[in-house]
């Protein structure tokens, strides 16, 4: 890309950005992606999509970088430490994905313990049609759920399932002004939970959070939900809590190596896998997209962003 040296090019994208996000980075301020620009010179944003990573390597690919733009919630993909050493600024998208992402973990905690998609399986199989008895499942009203990480989505997500009668305890970092019951570690929050739903940001401080410990603390009639980052599972552990019966199912919509599942889950019935689509509906991305234009509009314009991280 020849670049007009009265319109410099200010903005760059990084990463599988939705083609629509592409399209108004373009129109708006003729945003390249990273591989078409021949001189960095002069770009001072970087717009991240798709957990694509945002790290030394791609900081030093552009000498005049000054801010980051992190289409997400998110933001492990960034290396935020050294960006604020080298003074850019990072911001994500939250709040706009919040209700999607807790609809989503609400969803995966019904259907885990009523079997709905193992239902569905289960007719278009023929097994219904051929006189077989499909098992009976469990009851959302009463059954404890434990949220760990309760930030924006965790308390939408507990909010959800106490309407359907759950008993919602938690663990965060520290206790919250809630009426919730917390506990003061994950595995002692396993413990109390018929399901552990996990809805704690990624990233090295949270990375393999839920382990073996943990897993076997949720024991063989508990089950998992993870709709954060696949990283804050120990997916090993995991699938050898599964295949030994230690613990009775799991709901997962992220994954340590996406979009690759590991084959043990694959042909699992106790297993509900969804792409990674927490917040993947129209409305939600679009929104997502219009706060990525006004964190870059704020930057350019003002030298601030609407949504800074840290």
């Amino acid at each position: 890309m020849t670049t007009d040296t009265q319109h410099p090019v200010r903005v760059v994208q990084l990463g599988g950005l939705m083609p629509f996000v592409r399209e108004w980075l373009l129109e708006r301020y003729a945003a390249p992606g990273l591989a078409d620009l021949d001189d960095p010179a002069g770009v001072e944003v970087a717009v991240v999509g798709g957990g694509a990573p945002a790290g030394a390597a791609e900081m030093d690919a552009l000498p005049d970088l000054r801010a980051i733009v992190n289409f997400g919630v998110g933001y492990d993909n960034v290396d935020v430490a050294e960006a604020r050493r080298r003074g850019i600024v990072v911001s994500n998208t939250p709040d706009v994905l919040t209700d999607a992402v807790a609809d989503l973990a609400a969803f995966l905690v019904v259907d885990v313990l009523r079997g709905i998609t193992a239902a569905d399986r289960f007719v278009r199989s023929g097994a219904w049609a051929r006189g077989e008895q499909v098992p009976l499942t469990r009851d959302v009203r009463g059954a404890v759920v434990g949220v760990l990480g309760l930030g924006r989505i965790g308390t939408a997500a507990a909010q959800r399932l106490e309407a359907f009668g759950a008993v919602v305890h938690y663990h965060s970092r520290s206790p919250k002004d809630v009426a919730w019951t917390y506990h003061p570690s994950p595995a002692e929050l396993a413990a109390a939970s018929d399901v552990l739903v996990v809805l704690t940001p990624g990233g090295a401080g949270t990375d393999g959070l839920v382990d073996a410990a943990v897993l076997d603390a949720l024991g063989p009639e508990g089950f998992l939900v993870n709709v954060s980052r696949g990283s804050v599972v120990d997916e090993d552990a995991l699938v050898a809590a599964l295949e030994a019966g230690r613990i009775a199912g799991a709901g997962l919509d992220v994954f340590a190596d996406e979009p690759h599942v590991p084959a043990a889950l694959l042909e699992r019935e106790d297993v509900v896998l969804l792409p990674h689509v927490g917040s993947a509906t129209t409305q939600t991305r679009e929104a997502m997209g219009r706060l990525v234009l006004d964190n870059v509009d704020a930057f350019l314009e003002r030298g601030g962003l609407v949504t800074p991280v840290g």
